[in-house]
């Protein structure tokens, strides 16, 4: 995170919420299943669209995107004609770049109108303050990852990628993507012991620097709600592959909910 991360205040109209959602991966792990999901996230984006006051997207909306000069990857019309109008109705949608999706440039905030960040970012709602993120790179261990990121952080190492073909650049991005599921497989969804969630060990840091009320991230595919401090609470997302689960803050407090039955509910399987 940038040294003198600057907190900026949202000041909430009255009635009206706050949303957060992440790790949709669209394209994976196929066409027909992938549509399916979108379908659904773009009905859920519909309907908070009555209420939202901000929605923020926190990252890994896509199994895969780069912006090429000429080239974007093919697909997800449904849910970027959602964002426009959203954007267009005068919503804000706040996107955080996630391990996934990190190479969004210029196409998608001119085209969506959507708000960029590739950093956590502290915002203050209802004087109440957040520390809102994806969730990569953050926490003890995992260097290797974390030498990875600036690598494709890069800026020449960018424009080296985009100089490939986007069939040759697209294919070779989703072959990785693959093999890492395939490494991986649902290991990001073990917990066991709430002292070895090193998201929850990161909050716990910044709370010896400053406090927040509520830390918000992404990434790790597992709907939490931990507690970081004495007034701190430390909440993740889940995700929209088997949880379809998000965060509402209503200015008083933070809700867990799902929506894998096209309908909002309370998430209770923490």
């Amino acid at each position: 995170m940038p040294i003198g991360l600057r907190q900026t205040t949202h000041r909430m109209e009255s009635g009206k919420k706050i949303y957060f959602v992440s790790d949709q991966h669209l394209g994976a792990p196929d066409y027909k299943s992938s549509l399916k999901r979108e379908k659904l996230f773009v009905k859920w984006l519909d309907e908070v669209s009555h209420d939202a006051d901000a929605i923020y997207l926190l990252g890994d909306l896509f199994d895969f995107w780069f912006e090429y000069k000429k080239a974007v990857p093919r697909g997800f019309v449904r849910v970027l004609g959602k964002l426009a109008e959203l954007t267009d109705a005068g919503i804000p949608v706040h996107f955080f770049t996630g391990n996934h999706d990190m190479w969004v440039f210029d196409y998608l905030p001119r085209e969506t109108g959507i708000i960029v960040h590739q950093n956590p970012i502290e915002k203050e709602f209802a004087g109440k303050t957040f520390l809102i993120g994806h969730g990569d790179g953050l926490g003890p261990g995992d260097r290797g990852y974390k030498i990875i990121k600036k690598v494709f952080r890069n800026k020449i190492c960018q424009r080296l990628f985009g100089f490939l073909h986007p069939s040759i650049g697209i294919g070779l991005a989703d072959y990785f993507s693959k093999s890492s599921r395939a490494a991986t497989g649902s290991s990001d969804k073990n917990f066991t012991n709430p002292e070895d969630e090193w998201l929850l060990q990161y909050c716990k840091r910044k709370l010896k620097q400053k406090h927040y009320d509520y830390f918000i991230f992404g990434h790790r595919h597992l709907p939490l709600e931990l507690k970081a401090g004495e007034n701190s609470v430390y909440f993740n997302t889940g995700d929209w592959i088997t949880d379809f689960t998000y965060l509402v803050f209503d200015g008083q407090n933070v809700k867990l909910m799902h929506y894998a039955k096209g309908k909002p509910e309370v998430f209770t399987k923490v």
